[in-house]
């Protein structure tokens, strides 16, 4: 007998009934007022199958400032841009640290761990943002998810950005950090704004999760059959989100959940099922880690109710 294949929107319309009755939700990021004021109560899923299949559960609709998820999308475009000399600027190792940690800047010369910290980020933004004018930087990476998403609609937040430029002052130590050791290129004000821009994108878990897919296809865009970026690229960007892109997090991400996973502290997760799924989910409140509680546990669930964990059954 074959082995029988669970039924994906059942299994994700049972997930968002049970993460909707769970009261453990985690606290919102209070450091950023105005992700503070978002209900935690919400909760959203979608998946996209290899075949472009969606199945939704919950809030999937309603656009979340996706915060460092954005990362997933500097990398590959910068990646494209630089190929490995970006390796140069940014190391690939977890860190172990919060995500916002200047010290291993001290100890590391000024060279971010990954660029899925903070710094690491920040670094990476640095690079886009090089021979372009602010405006133009962010136009590129706003356009770029436009079109991995083919969806116009989606737009940056000015609050949530305007909100992080008056709070950002750990960032700013950061960037003036790396910029001290010749790290960063240019006006650490230029490449922050376009940092905090970048992270004020909001987007719902659907379109979120359509923006992904190409991360589940060896880096080919499904819906034009373009090849986003190299099949080796995109795996070692899946490798670095399964290491690093839950911060001190990520050990414990990838033993419960098994997946390729980016967090955001607005309570959003990609994560992807390489050759299976691209996966959203959205809850905004998160745990001691800055990653969403109730997204983790959805995810683990999916991942066990669908037998997708890299590391098999």
């Amino acid at each position: 007998m074959g082995t029988i294949v669970p039924d994906l929107d059942l299994v994700v319309s049972e997930i968002a009934d049970e993460m909707r009755a769970r009261t453990d939700r985690g606290a919102v990021a209070h450091y950023i007022p105005e992700l503070a004021r978002v209900d935690a109560s919400q909760f959203g899923l979608a998946v996209i199958d290899a075949d472009g299949n969606a199945a939704v559960g919950g809030d999937a609709d309603i656009p979340f400032s996706i915060q460092s998820i954005s990362k997933v999308f500097t990398l590959t475009l910068a990646l494209g841009r630089y190929g490995d000399r970006l390796w140069r600027r940014v190391g690939r190792e977890p860190s172990g640290s919060p995500f916002n940690s200047i010290v291993q800047l001290e100890r590391e010369q000024g060279v971010p761990r990954n660029p899925f910290i903070n710094a690491g980020a920040i670094a990476v933004t640095d690079l886009i943002l090089s021979g372009h004018q602010p405006r133009e930087a962010l136009g590129e990476i706003l356009s770029f998810v436009r079109f991995l998403a083919d969806d116009e609609t989606i737009s940056i937040d000015e609050a949530v950005a305007a909100s992080e430029q008056r709070t950002g002052f750990r960032n700013a130590a950061l960037a003036n950090y790396m910029k001290s050791f010749g790290v960063l290129e240019n006006p650490v004000e230029l490449t922050l704004g376009v940092y905090f821009h970048q992270c004020a994108i909001a987007m719902s878990c659907k379109q979120l999760a359509m923006a992904g897919r190409f991360l589940a296809k060896s880096g080919r865009n499904p819906s034009t059959g373009l090849q986003v970026i190299q099949p080796e690229r995109a795996r070692r960007i899946n490798a670095v989100m399964l290491t690093c892109g839950h911060y001190d997090g990520s050990g414990e991400f990838a033993y419960r959940v098994g997946l390729p996973g980016k967090s955001g502290v607005g309570g959003g997760i990609f994560a992807v099922a390489p050759g299976k799924a691209s996966i959203a989910v959205w809850s905004p409140g998160l745990d001691a880690a800055g990653n969403s509680h109730l997204g983790r546990i959805a995810l683990e669930a999916l991942s066990k109710r669908m037998n997708w964990s890299i590391f098999g059954a």
